[in-house]
């Protein structure tokens, strides 16, 4: 399930200085462009609807709360049913044949419900909706839970995968599907004694557990710094540093500053003594004896947790289904960056030592402190390279819409919601039509902040692709006859949304993107317009979804964005790198008609960011991505095993910026929960879409032949195909098909640039 976080710390981007030679762009535009202005950006025409709720995503079945409750157990009834029938294969050859589809039905007729849960939990205003879909999720993913040390099950697949005569029959994406189930129920201890897995089911409690608490301690308030009135020189010049000089005088006190506050950061900033950004770097990077421990805890759990499945780490059983395969191979690939990358972020760093020189007027060229970072480089936000209309929603999805139409022959079609079928008013339906195949799902975007919605931007599968014409249900077994009528309740819910294409008959993908933009203050002051750092996010999470559209498979376990963790950032980072192109950028002007006309150099479309802390940045990042590794090692297992000692070593060892005694940065490292021994994968994912941008788009990025080549060998495939294999086909590189350590050394070189983010939050 795939409900990433997406929210971007952007780096500066650079603004484009175009070539004097004359380029004419041609550029194919949809006529309708004027339909997503007056969709997104007009006052809306509020209808006096005669007809009942249709229910959320238009489901008869969800009217209510309380028929998440119905359709929960429906969903348990027929997948009980169905648990029974495979399991029941073995005495049947002719069922045997049929066990992998069926798996896939199982776990699409689960995760369709866990996944709209997922959704309606985090976005959905109304509480009892909200604790209705809490309820439902945990039910069901109960259920799952035991699914996944069901022996009847993984003896059932076993004896599929050990038939010859039935593998020869099985597609790839077959094949790739039945693996990934394997995969998955021996990672739950599937192979263990009856005592071991209870063992292992208690453990992933427990994980579970002890993630939530490190989550709340990441997020937890720390400590103010106490600055000295007199450690407020260089502020006075700005309002809110007068304001602090001015509280400290009237106050006669050191003022609090705390972490994170508006305060902070302008301390950081523009303070020109170093000792109260000392202060407050400290005050921001402490810990509480027990928040060190709940990471520990959770670090060590892990450990147990992996031993119990005979891996020697977390790391390795995390990455055996991933393309890295092994943390040797991922330390390969971090070793390599590093090696590249360490020049380009200690030249930056000595431009920094110039500018500290400078400042203090001495002959000794000065250390940069941790504190120094933001002082000597401040962060600017991000903007267009080049002179664009106002980015409201309109302009931004006709944009959208126009280079998906370029490069797949693909657009966005704006539909009107019926009444009932979305959570909030805000929420709009964006059909996505291929020039030849018809629809092919849909995206439901809620795009502005409100109280009780989730924080950040996330793309929500709430229904997979896959094949349905060859369902078999004829063959299921029959529900008892009180059970008949909530039966029929899941069935109707698992009906809707279907389409023939040439392969087949097809449930078509539904796709939720959230994100919190700041929100119009009236409509009679016009539409929204967008940060450049928003619509950085809206072409990432698009990536996404698109990726959810095209990935058009025969089993959902594989479709669209259910691939690896390392490959699943490669269509929604490479959307980014579309916006440094102006021939891309001029698909926001107004005119669907006439030819734009712009002053362009196809071969160097971006200048080069003179910003000295990207290349630091970077670096920064790789380190977390090996502190990562370091956490879920062996080493995280040992009794004497200090985190804090472990940050300041790798400081030591690998860092070019001094590490500062009595800080513990690494419990606010929230991904270490959600993303344990896999941080590397956007840096992986990263330095691929930078070659895939470099070699396919960036001479010419609506290049036709480009964008087919790309959704044929990527997109299509989802997880259904080895990403090595995928990526070697579409660069022409087949040396990296093996996906062993020479391909991730490979990768590692890289060059990870035309840099538009680095991974914050996801």
């Amino acid at each position: 399930m795939l409900a990433r976080n997406v929210r971007l710390h952007l780096q500066r981007v650079q603004r484009v200085r175009l070539s004097p030679k004359r380029r004419t762009l041609a550029i194919a535009l949809n006529a309708n462009s004027n339909e997503f202005l007056s969709f997104f950006d007009r006052p809306p025409h509020r209808a006096s609807w005669s007809r009942s709720p249709t229910g959320l995503f238009g489901q008869s079945s969800l009217v209510s709360p309380s028929s998440f409750q119905n359709l929960a157990l429906a969903t348990l009834i027929r997948a009980q049913l169905l648990t029974e029938r495979i399991v029941r294969a073995r005495r049947s050859r002719d069922e045997l044949f049929k066990v992998v589809k069926n798996l896939d039905r199982l776990s699409d007729m689960l995760c369709s419900v866990i996944d709209l849960a997922e959704l309606v939990r985090n976005a959905h205003p109304d509480p009892e909706w909200v604790k209705s879909a809490n309820e439902a999720y945990e039910k069901l993913c109960e259920y799952m839970n035991v699914l996944n040390t069901n022996v009847g099950l993984y003896e059932t697949l076993r004896d599929v995968l050990s038939d010859p005569a039935i593998v020869r029959t099985l597609s790839r994406e077959a094949h790739q599907t039945a693996l990934t189930f394997w995969r998955d129920f021996e990672k739950s201890g599937i192979n263990l004694p009856p005592e071991q897995r209870e063992r292992f089911v208690s453990l992933s409690s427990e994980i579970l557990v002890l993630g939530r608490q490190f989550l709340s301690e990441a997020s937890s308030s720390r400590p103010p710094a106490a600055i000295k009135p007199s450690e407020l020189h260089g502020l006075k010049d700005f309002g809110l540093g007068s304001r602090l000089q001015l509280q400290s005088r009237f106050t006669q006190r050191d003022l609090l500053i705390y972490p994170g506050s508006l305060q902070a950061q302008m301390i950081m900033r523009f303070a020109s003594g170093e000792e109260p950004r000392r202060k407050v770097y400290i005050a921001a990077n402490s810990s509480a004896p027990e928040q060190i421990e709940a990471l520990e805890a959770l670090l060590r759990t892990r450990g147990q947790l992996a031993r119990l499945v005979g891996s020697d780490s977390f790391a390795h059983m995390a990455l055996g289904d991933k393309m890295a395969k092994s943390p040797e191979n991922v330390q390969q690939f971090l070793d390599t960056l590093l090696d590249h990358t360490r020049p380009h972020a200690r030249q930056a760093l000595h431009a920094l030592q110039l500018r500290k020189q400078a400042h203090l007027n001495t002959d000794v060229l000065p250390t940069i402190q941790a504190w120094d970072r933001d002082y000597y480089c401040p962060p600017e936000p991000p903007a267009p390279p080049i002179s664009l209309p106002p980015l409201t929603l309109g302009t931004v999805f006709q944009a959208l819409s126009r280079l998906f139409e370029s490069l797949y022959g693909v657009t966005l079609r704006p539909v009107e919601l019926s009444p009932g079928e979305a959570w909030h008013t805000d929420v709009k339906k964006l059909e996505v039509v291929d020039e030849t195949d018809g629809v092919l799902g849909w995206i439901y975007a809620d795009l502005f902040a409100r109280r009780n919605k989730s924080s950040g931007a996330a793309h929500y599968t709430v229904r997979c692709s896959r094949r349905t014409d060859d369902d078999d249900e004829a063959g299921d077994l029959l529900p008892a006859e009180n059970d008949r009528q909530l039966a029929e309740l899941s069935r109707d819910f698992e009906a809707g949304g279907r389409h023939r294409f040439p392969g087949g008959v097809f449930q078509l993908p539904v796709v939720v993107l959230l994100t919190e933009f700041s929100h119009p203050p009236s409509i009679s002051r016009g539409p929204a317009v967008l940060e450049w750092h928003e619509v950085l996010t809206l072409f990432h999470e698009m990536g996404h979804a698109m990726h959810s559209m095209i990935g058009r498979t025969e089993y959902q376990n594989v479709s669209g964005t259910r691939c690896a963790t390392d490959f699943v950032e490669l269509p929604s980072i490479l959307m980014e790198h579309f916006l440094t192109s102006p021939r891309v950028l001029a698909l926001f002007g107004a005119s669907a008609e006439r030819t734009h006309t712009t002053d362009v150099d196809d071969t160097d479309a971006v200048a080069n960011n003179e910003d000295p802390c990207r290349n630091i940045d970077t670096y920064g990042q790789i380190l977390l991505a090996v502190l990562d590794q370091t956490y879920h090692s062996r080493a995280a297992m040992d009794p004497s095993f200090d985190s804090t000692a472990a940050l300041a070593g790798l400081h030591d060892r690998r860092g070019i910026v001094p590490y500062v005694p009595g800080t513990s940065w690494q419990t606010q490292f929230g991904h270490l929960f959600g993303y344990g021994a896999t941080y590397y994968s956007y840096l992986f994912d990263r330095a691929i879409a930078a070659r895939v941008w470099r070699q396919l788009f960036a001479h010419n990025p609506l290049n036709r032949e480009m964008g087919e080549r790309y959704k044929k060998e990527v997109l299509r495939h989802g997880g259904g195909e080895d990403p090595w294999a995928m990526l070697g086909s579409l660069l022409g590189t087949p040396e990296l098909a093996g996906g062993d350590e020479r391909a991730m050394r490979e990768v590692g070189r890289w060059r990870i640039e035309e840099e538009v983010a680095v991974p914050g939050r996801h």
